[in-house]
């Protein structure tokens, strides 16, 4: 399977509704470029929400970014001032906010004492970079050009964002909303089931933990995707001619 979970005709309608709105945005003075550093802004708040384990802040914060990302794309094309460079600013920073993101859960897992956190964090930076890569680096050998590779892949940068801010929302609203049990309380207790059943993890940090996992393995199956796409293509386009 190469279809995306975010269909052409999705990201198009989605497109569209961002239009009036980075319009607006236009009329109060804002560049194109100036969005993408306003959004890379958000995602470095967010990044630092994420290490003082607010995770509902976080959640938001991210939601946020990720639709005010809509707009730098929008503004440029409703304006006509779509450059390369603004294309080239819109990727570059949308990965390093993205990457900030990771970065600031893995530090607040660790300041949690949530060792699988953040090891499933750094997973989860690494398996988004990759199919962010695949991507460039196919364009830059001059295949799947302009927006095809978008379509290709079970998570783009869309579903990912998606299973974040829902895992760090539902993190934050858990009970307890710290990430790991302490089981040292719980022996004065006498009431140690929690962590035996789950290992010294807490609500929060499971639906944390599982959210991180779920983005890992979708991003590491749409690389091997985009992979299989770019093979099939260069296959194609290497063959001789009869």
């Amino acid at each position: 399977m190469t279809g995306s979970l975010v269909t052409p005709e999705l990201r198009s309608r989605i497109r569209s509704l961002a239009e009036p709105i980075a319009r607006g945005f236009g009329r109060l003075g804002l560049t194109p470029n100036q969005l993408t550093l306003i959004g890379f802004g958000v995602a470095i708040v967010a990044s630092v929400a994420a290490a003082q384990q607010a995770w509902v802040a976080a959640g938001l914060l991210v939601l946020f970014g990720g639709i005010f990302d809509l707009f730098d794309g929008a503004l440029a094309r409703a304006t006509g001032t779509v450059s390369r460079f603004g294309a080239f600013m819109d990727s570059v920073f949308d990965r390093w906010g993205e990457g900030a993101v990771y970065v600031g859960i893995a530090w607040g897992c660790v300041a949690g004492d949530f060792g699988l956190g953040a090891i499933l964090a750094t997973g989860a930076l690494t398996s988004a970079v990759m199919v962010s890569y695949a991507r460039a680096k196919s364009e830059g050998l001059g295949l799947t050009v302009g927006t095809g590779m978008a379509s290709i892949g079970l998570a783009p940068r869309e579903v990912r964002i998606a299973i974040l801010v829902l895992g760090l929302v539902l993190a934050g609203l858990a009970t307890p909303t710290d990430l790991v049990i302490d089981c040292a309380r719980l022996v004065s207790t006498g009431s140690l089931a929690d962590c035996f059943d789950n290992g010294g993890i807490s609500t929060a940090g499971r639906v944390l933990a599982g959210a991180l996992a779920l983005i890992t393995i979708l991003a590491t199956i749409t690389t091997i995707q985009r992979i299989l796409h770019v093979r099939a293509q260069a296959s194609r386009e290497d063959r001789p001619a009869d």
